[in-house]
């Protein structure tokens, strides 16, 4: 069994234990001034599977805004696949790693102990895991209200199972809302019967500021890092796991078929790891591709480094829930090429306007694209500053202000 709390170093929260159509503005607050002029502080919990860096990032701007008796759950504090830095000292929220314990391989979170300490007016959850689902009954068994966070998810990703699929219609209809990415998102919920006047939008992408300004620093260095990385010509850029659903074979086909019909040379870089890793570096050395550099994981602080060093990034994905490098390429000043397999991509890639969208797993399409971008410094610009523009004001103040917002209508709109 492992169990685990904390109380932030800078908490501002008194009594904190350690450890229709959707709405992107929810009623019955119709902006943050409202909820800074509320003196009460619902308590709320939302339980996450991982402390990622664009979530500390969102909860420690709750922190800031200090309207919310706020705490976070994490189900683990890294999971196998992911290698993110986590510095709990830089939390300025209450958290708790949750206690667990492995039954026949299945590690289970002990909700009802965390439930017991505390009983939070509202909880907000993912579905996806049988922790979650046992939870979501022990919140409601407690009167909690409980809200889940959807994203769509691709069939080139899943295993559709029938009893999956019940289960979770049952779950999104009992629940007193959802929160979501987007409009794909509350489709995708309305599908499995979610009560469309309880679906919430919230901005997913909240660090423009970040990469945007770090954007000048970092082609300072632009010559120095290619040349370092061995990079020439116009450069394609990939960051990401290194899997399968990921569709990174099919943009080595799309390269390779470039080499071959670009006189110019060009090359490709690879940020990332992943159970692919060997398997695609294999490949290339097999048959003969050359210019592909393969750097391995960065951590966040890393990346603008690597974004300034390319010329296009390139998004292979075969079925992406939402896709969050796209929108740090697009505020870093990368012109993008993704597939359609994308959550929210109309809210973010306008195909010729503020990027170019090709059919997932169609190698031949993708190739043509890059070659269009690797002839045409004008579009490549002319594609980057529209994408900049489109994904800029994106914050984790903006975030913290619109979950507020949410969370108070929720708690103003029904019981348990």
């Amino acid at each position: 069994m492992s169990r685990g709390y904390s109380y932030p170093p800078n908490a501002r929260h008194s009594g904190i234990y350690g450890s229709g159509e959707a709405r992107s503005a929810v009623k019955p607050y119709e902006s943050a001034q409202a909820v800074e002029g509320d003196a009460y502080k619902p308590k709320i919990v939302y339980w996450n599977n991982q402390p990622t860096p664009y979530v500390v990032d969102r909860f420690n701007a709750l922190a800031e805004r200090g309207h919310l008796d706020f705490e976070a759950w994490f189900s683990s504090r890294r999971e196998w696949d992911r290698n993110w830095d986590v510095d709990e000292s830089n939390w300025q929220f209450a958290y708790r790693y949750l206690p667990s314990i492995t039954i026949r391989g299945h590690v289970l979170a002990l909700t009802a102990l965390a439930l017991k300490k505390r009983r939070p007016d509202l909880i907000v959850s993912l579905y996806g895991h049988i922790s979650y689902v046992l939870g979501f009954a022990l919140a409601r068994l407690r009167g909690v209200r409980a809200v889940f966070w959807v994203e769509p998810t691709f069939d080139s990703w899943m295993n559709r199972q029938p009893f999956k699929d019940h289960l979770k219609s049952l779950l999104f209809a009992r629940a007193d809302a959802v929160f979501t990415t987007g409009k794909d998102g509350g489709k995708f919920a309305e599908r499995f019967d979610a009560d469309k006047n309880q679906i919430y939008h919230l901005p997913y992408f909240n660090q423009f500021n970040f990469f945007n300004a770090a954007r000048a620093g970092a082609q300072r260095d632009r010559t120095w890092l290619r040349n370092e990385l061995g990079l020439a010509g116009v450069t394609f850029l990939y960051v990401g796991r290194l899997w399968k659903g990921k569709g990174v074979h099919h943009l080595l086909d799309a390269f390779k078929g470039l080499q071959q019909s670009c006189a110019e040379p060009v090359s490709l870089m690879i940020v990332g790891d992943g159970e692919e890793d060997r398997a695609l570096r294999e490949r290339c050395r097999n048959e003969s591709i050359a210019h592909v550099v393969f750097t391995g994981f960065k951590q966040r602080g890393e990346l603008p480094n690597y974004y300034a060093a390319s010329d296009v990034f390139v998004f292979p994905t075969l079925g992406d829930p939402y896709g969050l490098v796209l929108d740090e390429a697009m505020a870093s000043g990368l012109p993008v090429i993704t597939t359609d397999a994308v959550g929210e991509l109309c809210d973010r890639v306008e195909d010729g306007i503020t990027g170019i969208v090709v059919k997932a797993a169609d190698g031949s399409a993708l190739r043509d694209k890059m070659r269009l971008l690797a002839l045409h410094p004008q579009l490549r610009h002319q594609l980057s500053a529209a994408g900049t523009a489109k994904v800029s004001g994106q914050t984790p103040e903006k975030w913290a202000a619109d979950f507020e917002l949410a969370v108070r209508s929720v708690l103003k709109a029904k019981t348990v």
